[in-house]
């Protein structure tokens, strides 16, 4: 996949003209964080870091992720209504992971009180990147789902027209007219919109549950702006807010602040230390309403790195979705490998693999958020200390991607314009109201 960019990146002068222009370019369309110092202010902002050039991705393996989103949907949603199925993946996992423990009890005590939400909402990003094969063609291979949280739909709005900017500067017009409209922020609204119509309260409102040092906050107003321009209110509140103020009536329907509540949509809530005792509550009383909530718990659970490793089994998309072998095949085609770390032989013959190979594996925990993966030499050390640990359950063992990398200028405040080896990874969003 070699790129178009290789003369223009040997021109140091061209690259900090280049990298001027596309800095404020940048913060003229939107594409913002929250400083590091203030976090919970919007007095001063910077730009969010980005690539002076586009990325190319390879248009066959664009349309094959498109194409297999509509099936993780599908996928997701079998999952999150598949209790037995849920409990066995994540049976050892509970034991030694108090996180997915604490989310797996609120999962069975709304199970067992009976589910009051009728209406589900999903907005995932299914995240890949490109193998190289052993012809040196790219495969289109998944990283991982997120099924909470997920997050740059908004500033991915706002990129395209930076890079067209950038191409029409250096007068390339026909690589300008090639770089595709792209604007997730307006399809993730539009699910939490049908969710809001279905919901069937004219006056009720989206509680967003926000972190309160939150610095990607623009991508979030992106949505928000949406919903409001169709007459839909959203409110940001803290888990802490819904533990003082939240409460529900005798039909399980959510009041913040005495204000009904329709969608609940998660922001925070996808790592351990988001919770405390009380936000542990808090999460609890959401989870009991009727309002729709964007994850429901059962969906968070199904975003769980042992989840997607237990999907790759044989014989397990096709139990999920059954008379569907089509879908069955797209899905199976972007699944790298993917290993339990369960105690008994198939655990003990990954970990022994890994550590004679540990250039082929990567260690992920039940995590999201991203920096949670060990990798190489941290890798190897960790699994020395996990092996004979019943602690290993509460990690898998994946295929290590090896994508074709790429120069291109990495823009980021404070650091100086260079050109770097990169890789890529292409997020695709999905939407589905059941």
């Amino acid at each position: 996949m070699a790129t178009s960019w290789g003369s223009l990146l040997q021109d140091e002068q061209l690259l900090e003209e280049l990298a001027r222009q596309a800095v404020d370019r940048a913060l003229a369309e939107g594409v913002l964080l929250r400083t590091t110092q203030e976090p919970s202010s919007s007095d001063v902002v910077s730009y969010a870091p980005f690539t002076l050039f586009p990325s190319l991705v390879p248009s066959a393996l664009l349309e094959q992720a498109y194409a297999v989103q509509m099936d993780f949907n599908l996928l997701v949603d079998a999952v999150s209504q598949n209790s037995a199925f849920l409990e066995q993946t994540l049976s050892s996992t509970i034991k030694m992971d108090n996180f997915t423990a604490h989310l797996f009890d609120i999962y069975k005590q709304v199970l067992g009180e009976g589910i009051a939400q009728t209406v589900f909402l999903g907005l995932n990003r299914s995240d890949y990147m490109f193998q190289r094969s052993a012809d040196g063609s790219p495969a289109l291979k998944q990283i991982e789902i997120n099924t909470i949280s997920a997050s740059f739909g908004g500033l991915a709005s706002r990129t395209p027209a930076v890079h067209q900017h950038v191409l029409n500067v250096l007068s390339k017009t026909k690589e300008a007219a090639k770089i595709l409209s792209n604007n997730p922020s307006k399809g993730l609204a539009l699910g939490i919109a049908k969710a809001w119509e279905l919901y069937g309260s004219a006056n009720a409102q989206v509680l967003l549950i926000a972190q309160e040092k939150e610095r990607n906050i623009f991508d979030q107003r992106a949505i928000e702006n949406e919903l409001l321009a169709k007459k839909i209110h959203v409110i940001r509140r803290r888990f802490e807010d819904v533990s003082e103020k939240g409460s529900l009536d005798q039909d399980r329907r959510l009041f913040m602040d005495g204000q009904e509540i329709a969608v609940v949509y998660f922001r925070d809530g996808y790592m351990p230390t988001q919770y405390s005792t009380q936000n542990w509550k808090a999460r609890l009383l959401l989870e009991r309403s009727c309002a729709v909530k964007c994850p429901d718990i059962a969906t968070q659970l199904t975003g769980t790195k042992k989840v997607q490793q237990e999907l790759s089994r044989a014989g397990v998309l096709e139990m999920l979705l059954p008379g569907q072998p089509e879908a069955v095949a797209r899905l199976r085609a972007t699944f790298a490998g993917l290993y339990s770390l369960d105690m008994g032989e198939e655990g003990d013959q990954a970990i022994n693999e890994a550590l004679a190979a540990p250039n082929r594996f990567v260690l992920k925990p039940q995590r999201e958020g991203g920096g949670n993966n060990l990798y190489g030499e941290e890798m190897v050390q960790a699994l020395e200390q996990l092996k004979d640990r019943e602690e290993r359950a509460s990690y898998i063992l994946m295929e290590k991607i090896e994508p074709e990398p790429f120069a291109n200028c990495l823009l980021r405040p404070g650091s100086p314009v260079r050109v770097v080896q990169c890789i890529s990874e292409l997020g695709i969003f999905g939407v589905y109201v059941r």
